[in-house]
């Protein structure tokens, strides 16, 4: 039972003077040893306390000129406002929770604020690091996020891409994988899945592995959406998933196990692992926005973690408003800048022996996508590497496909030349082909099926969906390529409010947003019940909304929360007679 003793930290102390001095309503501190800021909300002799830390993105909160009650703050990152007096993020509705610091006072009326801390659950049964032999732990780079592992004698893989496009038909491979990926594969002993994203999750690539190797091990997380929610419906066949909890280690062989924990900001999806081999381990982060709720080991041999931003629609399929291309320009190019920050300085907290930034070699490269490949700039790998080596001592490797890296031998010497191999010269690096033609015919079958003959699909669907009692209105367009009305195509009203379907407008005050959606996208998600990452985040919408507000309820419900199955659209045909 000692082991899962609770701890408490001391984040702030104030002294009695300036606890005397708090005004009332908002104060905002910063503990000048750690840099890290508080926010303290007073209330009479109430006190309330919360990092200053939005829980969205990691933004800083500064006073909201537009509160007039003086109880919210607004992130300086994406304009999120948190009401401090409960602790509820006003902007957007409905979204998070602010977690709460303990206020408490001392003997002398000073203040404390502290943090109640589980205990790291990697610490329980620690293991000293052993020697590692030459080759005893080798890590290849294959492409995006997926990495092979060979770790004495068992192999693991992470989360494999390695065919096919992502996001319906949004994101497609920038790097070309080695020629044995599938071998490589089929010879794991294990394959992490981190989160069901489909850069992550690709059932292209799990097709083709399961035909030769239907048994293969795979691992994922025991999050509130299973990872493999939609296998079923995918047809494709795979006997050996294994759902593990959160925090616990998995013991392998002797030498190695690993542990897979949850995102602080999207537990019910994202997942991040550490592997551990006789003693050392490997940190992969993946895409969490704050893995584990920000705790995690130092001194890992070795860290990896996504680095290059524009994994979003936004706001790059956004118009109207204040959404100008120079607009545009302008944010991507700072909220790159602010990624590229945050990841150093979280390599400089945690002081890995060597970091590897991955989980970002992605390309808009349909022809149709031109546009959104030209705006759409990502950070460049070395920018971050060099940013890291200014602050710290950490060695950085920029991986290239098929290239390997000897964990025993850089632990030794980071100098040692054989370290690092990289690939074979003349081994191609970069796509410059895309196979696009079979998965743009799977998408487009869905356009002239037979549910969409019958207008009363478009009920059938949101009732389905099961998303309402929200006050928006949402204006559904289906378009061509050029994201111009699709001729014969639907053009329809849901509000959202009471799950109507309005000829026009209603007379009362709502928030509104236009969706427009290439056809063979919307109609494939809406057939086959997926969700709207699909079109969302893989770029296949052009957004519009008035006032600009983000409603996160609502994206959240058709990007997460949608039914595990699709809709009986069989039992629609019928009824349709």
């Amino acid at each position: 039972m000692n082991s899962m003793k609770q701890t408490t930290e001391v984040l702030l102390h104030l002294a009695p003077a300036e606890v005397a001095n708090l005004k009332e309503g908002i104060n905002f501190f910063r503990n000048k040893s750690t840099g890290k800021d508080y926010i303290l909300y007073k209330d009479q002799n109430h006190l309330k306390a919360c990092k200053n830390l939005c829980k969205h993105q990691g933004g800083l909160f500064i006073k909201d000129i537009e509160d007039l009650d003086g109880r919210s703050v607004k992130c300086t990152k994406h304009n999120w406002k948190l009401d401090v007096s409960t602790m509820k993020y006003t902007n957007p509705p409905g979204s998070f929770c602010q977690d709460e610091l303990v206020v408490e006072m001392d003997e002398n009326s000073g203040l404390l604020l502290l943090e109640l801390n589980p205990p790291n659950p990697w610490d329980s049964d620690p293991r000293p690091p052993e020697d590692l032999a030459f080759g005893e732990v080798q890590v290849t780079y294959l492409t995006h996020a997926c990495m092979d592992l060979k770790l004495g004698d068992k192999r693991m893989v992470f989360d494999p891409w390695l065919m096919g496009p992502a996001f319906a038909r949004g994101w497609w491979l920038l790097h070309e994988p080695p020629s044995d990926w599938l071998e490589r594969l089929c010879r794991a002993d294990l394959i992490y899945i981190s989160h069901m994203h489909s850069d992550h999750l690709s059932y292209p690539t799990l097709q083709k592995l399961s035909q030769r190797r239907p048994d293969v091990p795979i691992y994922v997380g025991d999050t509130e959406r299973p990872v493999f929610w939609n296998l079923k419906h995918s047809g494709v066949q795979l006997t050996n998933i294994n759902v593990v909890p959160f925090g616990a280690w998995q013991q392998v062989d002797k030498n190695l196990r690993f542990m897979i924990l949850m995102d602080g900001v999207h537990p019910e999806m994202d997942t991040c692992i550490i592997v551990e081999y006789k003693g050392h381990k490997i940190l992969n982060t993946v895409d969490c926005t704050r893995p584990n709720g920000g705790r995690l080991p130092v001194n890992a041999a070795l860290m990896m973690n996504d680095f290059a931003g524009g994994a979003s629609g936004f706001p790059m399929t956004f118009s109207g408003g204040k959404f100008t291309e120079e607009w545009k320009a302008q944010f991507i190019k700072t909220e790159r800048k602010k990624l590229l920050n945050y990841k150093a300085q979280l390599v400089k907290d945690l002081q890995p022996r060597i970091y590897c930034p991955f989980a970002g070699y992605f390309v808009e490269s349909h022809p149709s996508d031109k546009y959104i490949k030209e705006t759409n700039i990502k950070n460049d790998p070395t920018q971050l590497n060099n940013l890291i080596k200014k602050n710290s001592d950490v060695l950085t490797w920029t991986p290239r496909p098929g290239a390997t890296l000897d964990l025993g031998r850089m632990l030794k010497d980071p100098t040692d030349s054989k370290g690092i191999v990289e690939p074979p010269e003349g081994t191609k690096i970069y796509k410059d082909s895309w196979d696009f033609q079979p998965y743009l015919d799977t998408l487009h079958a869905a356009v002239g099926d037979e549910i969409f003959l019958h207008p009363s699909w478009i009920k059938e669907y949101f009732t389905w969906a099961g998303f309402k009692n929200y006050n928006l209105v949402v204006r559904m367009i289906e378009t061509d390529e050029d994201f111009s009305p699709f001729p014969g195509g639907y053009d329809y009203l849901v509000d959202f409010l009471d799950l109507s379907f309005p000829e026009e407008r209603p007379s009362r005050e709502h928030p509104y947003e236009e969706i427009r959606s290439r056809v063979d996208v919307i109609r494939h998600v809406v057939k086959n019940g997926l969700l709207w990452d699909d079109l969302y985040i893989g770029f296949q919408t052009r957004l519009q909304r008035d006032p600009d507000i983000y409603h996160h309820l609502f994206w959240n419900h058709f990007q997460i929360k949608l039914p595990l199955t699709p809709p009986n659209w069989k039992s629609f045909l019928m009824h349709c007679g």
